[in-house]
């Protein structure tokens, strides 16, 4: 993978993760309110699957 590669993921990620801070800091601080409930284990489940459908995404992507 080349670095222009890498960083444009990087750029899309942040892209991504700051659209609904933007569009709705109320619901964003809901949301975090509701993940501070949660247990290691949940936030551990929730990174796995975050991962894995990423993996996924990224698999289908390649055979397209």
């Amino acid at each position: 993978m080349s670095d222009d590669v890498l960083w444009t993921a990087l750029a899309l990620v942040l892209v991504i993760e700051g659209l609904m801070p933007a569009i709705n800091p109320a619901g964003w601080r809901r949301l975090f309110e509701q993940l501070l409930r949660l247990d290691d284990q949940q936030v551990r489940m929730a990174g796995l699957f975050s991962m894995v459908l990423g993996l996924l995404l990224l698999w289908l992507m390649q055979g397209a």
